[in-house]
């Protein structure tokens, strides 16, 4: 099953609707900080995020941003920030 690493980034501005899109990311992520999250993510699940996410904000005042990482290039990790790394296996429950 192929993995991309995507960037997760993320600006609710409704209480609620921040803790459920940080609750549905954290269950994807390997890493990030704060409103920002690293997920390698298949197809599916990038899809299946995706559609959750828009189910979850409001378009008008929320904004999330999805973007593509090369999981080839290597990031400069600054202060106590770890290299993204695909782990073996997910436990999504």
């Amino acid at each position: 099953m192929d993995r991309t690493l995507y960037l997760v980034a993320y600006d609710v501005r409704g209480a609620d609707r921040l803790n459920r899109v940080r609750h549905l990311l954290k269950g994807y992520s390997t890493g990030g900080q704060k409103s920002v999250y690293e997920c390698f993510l298949t197809d599916g699940e990038l899809k299946y995020l995706v559609r959750r996410i828009e189910q979850m904000i409001k378009a008008d005042e929320d904004r999330v941003h999805v973007f593509t990482m090369d999981g080839r290039s290597r990031t400069h990790a600054l202060g106590i920030g770890l290299q993204p790394k695909d782990p073996e296996y997910f436990y999504i429950g």
